[in-house]
């Protein structure tokens, strides 16, 4: 029979504490650390247009904050509504929108309320942001605005002169005929042919009588067009000289060529231009809404405004004060490219306040199929 040790025989003595203690605490820096950083890493799912989810827009805070962004890119608010109307409540963390959608997505209980403390009101460049219309309701706040552009006339300008691009009415040019390009979305490109009619202010509120007269106008175009593209192909018909022109754009498409040194150009012409404005909101339903506030924030701080104002998908204005500072600081050839500096004749800000930019909206008197299907009627005629 074996003898049985009291139980202070097997008490270890300093050594062994020492020796244990040393092997444990190598095993834990060695092999497990890697296990706990992979346990620990934090996946938000976003709902975005192209390129807002990549590298060298969210890299740093996915650094700083070991967060893997998981993106869903559409094209279109309408295509949006759709994925988010067949996704279970909380698939979305983070869902970047149209201004002119938000209103929707708050209708439809998409999105949860902010908390306007959270973010930089007070450093926004124009008084407009502090209020962009659909991004509050009843005196609470849905969506933060961290982007623009304007949306013209965009040329190649071996086939155009910058004089006829100062009107829409360039895009009937006959030498280039089959040569029009449309980026395949209702909403841009029958604002422009109701801007084209001379609506200005009023382009989204058009009676009976008003919309007809942009179908015909609209229709009127048809023999110039050479295609209807998604960002792929609009990017690509300017890049290769397919298309000299493209409608329902601006720089964010042409920026990125223009940067490349490719002759291609957006203005903001007489009849005026549309802005697009881009916003962030929260998934309703979301179990990461801390990181999600997080990375809102990171996005309104200077570092975020200039990542997203270069982002390489496609270029923006920044709309924070400290955003545009920072912008001239690292990189002064693109915020003069792009006129966002003080003084400057095309300074977004300043074409907002002369009048010549009108924000993007949906129909006021029509719905959004009524548009589409008129687009989907133009685009099968011949």
């Amino acid at each position: 029979m074996p003898k049985i040790l009291k139980p202070n025989v097997l008490k270890p003595t300093r050594r062994d504490v020492l020796k244990y203690g040393a092997a444990a605490a190598t095993t834990a820096l060695c092999t497990p650390y890697v296990s706990r950083a992979w346990a620990d890493t934090v996946e938000l799912n976003m709902l975005a247009w192209y390129g807002h989810g990549e590298p060298d827009v969210v890299g740093e805070f996915e650094a700083a904050n070991n967060v893997k962004f998981k993106p869903k890119y559409y094209a279109g608010g309408d295509n949006m509504m759709a994925l988010i109307s067949q996704s279970p409540p909380g698939t979305y963390d983070v869902i970047l929108s149209d201004a002119e959608f938000v209103q929707q997505l708050n209708a439809a209980g998409y999105i949860e309320e902010l908390n306007p403390a959270d973010y930089p009101f007070d450093d926004m460049l124009y008084a407009d942001f502090k209020q962009f219309p659909g991004h509050w309701k009843d005196g609470k706040l849905y969506s933060m605005m961290v982007r623009f552009g304007h949306l013209g006339v965009s040329y190649n300008t071996t086939a155009i002169s910058d004089e006829e691009a100062q009107s829409y009415k360039v895009f009937w040019k006959p030498e280039i005929k089959g040569k029009l390009g449309h980026f395949d979305w209702h909403l841009p490109n029958l604002g422009q042919m109701s801007l084209t009619n001379g609506n200005g202010a009023k382009l989204w509120d058009q009676d009976e009588a008003g919309w007809d007269k942009i179908k015909e106008t609209t229709m009127s175009l048809r023999p110039q067009v050479g295609g209807f593209f998604d960002y792929g192909g609009t990017f690509n018909g300017l890049k290769n000289n397919e298309m000299m022109a493209m409608a329902g754009i601006g720089d964010w498409i042409t920026g990125v060529l223009e940067r490349d040194g490719a002759p291609v150009k957006s203005v903001v012409p007489k009849e005026g231009g549309i802005q697009f404005t881009e916003s962030w909101s929260i998934g309703k339903g979301t179990q990461k809404a801390d990181m999600a506030k997080k990375f809102i924030q990171y996005m309104m701080s200077p570092d975020g405004q200039v990542h997203s104002a270069r982002m390489l998908a496609y270029p923006a204005f920044c709309v924070t004060k400290g955003g545009r500072a920072k912008l001239n600081q690292v990189d002064p050839k693109e915020a003069q490219r792009t006129g966002q500096v003080d003084g400057m004749p095309n300074d977004p800000i300043t074409l907002i306040k002369d009048g010549r930019i009108h924000y993007r909206n949906i129909p006021q008197q029509q719905s959004l199929e009524d548009w589409n299907e008129f687009w989907q009627e133009y685009k099968n005629a011949s």
